[in-house]
């Protein structure tokens, strides 16, 4: 099978990654059997990365080995992937907020030692920071109203310069009765002051009222 990119393959219309623990499920993902090699199918709808990638996302800057600092990382569905890229050299740094979800992510993490959950605040980075190293991409997907503040916040705490970022922005979580659009792009100015945004998607096909952005630190 082709890589389309670092670690990530087509398979028709569908994406995959090429299994770092076979035979181990995470989120009753398909799989398919390639020779000795496992590929778990990138389901778009139960993870907006996944849907970025459907929607026409051209990279993601995930690289073998590379330090990933995730917030709002839940039980660990787009994490299991971005884990099977980076690979065993590779470090997900997951935060998350939600006690119950980190109880599921660490078992998940017990298989995938490169994903190392983190139970904080991430409107906080500065009291999470001795646990967490300079990393090469910030991902987030993180429903709140100051969502772009915090991505701010922790790329100025954690990316390292020219790292690539990517933030999943839900427009009702930020105001429930603007237009979606107006939203989108008053976000996005935003993220200019910090970055220089290299895509955006709309993923309203697999997300409603859901934007993504990728962009890489100036």
């Amino acid at each position: 099978m082709k890589s389309l990119m670092d670690g990530i393959y087509r398979l028709g219309k569908d994406f995959a990654t090429l299994s770092m623990v076979p035979k181990t499920k995470v989120y009753d993902e398909k799989t398919l059997q390639k020779g000795k090699d496992e590929y778990r199918l990138w389901d778009p709808k139960k993870s907006k990365l996944g849907a970025a990638l459907r929607m026409g996302l051209k990279e993601t800057g995930i690289f073998e080995g590379a330090k990933v600092l995730y917030l709002g990382v839940a039980s660990g569905t787009t994490a299991s992937h971005i884990s099977d890229i980076v690979g065993p050299s590779g470090a997900i740094y997951g935060v998350e907020f939600s006690a119950r979800s980190i109880r599921d992510l660490l078992s998940v993490s017990k298989k995938r030692t490169n994903i190392i959950p983190v139970l904080a605040d991430a409107r906080m980075p500065q009291l999470f920071a001795p646990r967490v190293e300079k990393v090469h991409i910030l991902y987030q997907d993180i429903a709140q109203k100051d969502q772009s503040e915090i991505f701010i916040r922790n790329a100025d705490t954690f990316l390292k310069k020219g790292g690539v970022a990517m933030i999943a922005i839900k427009a009702r979580s930020i105001d429930v009765t603007e237009n979606p659009n107006k939203i989108f792009a008053q976000e996005k100015q935003k993220l200019l002051k910090k970055f220089n945004i290299i895509q955006q998607i709309n993923l309203g096909y697999f997300e409603k009222d859901h934007a993504f952005f990728l962009c890489r630190l100036k």
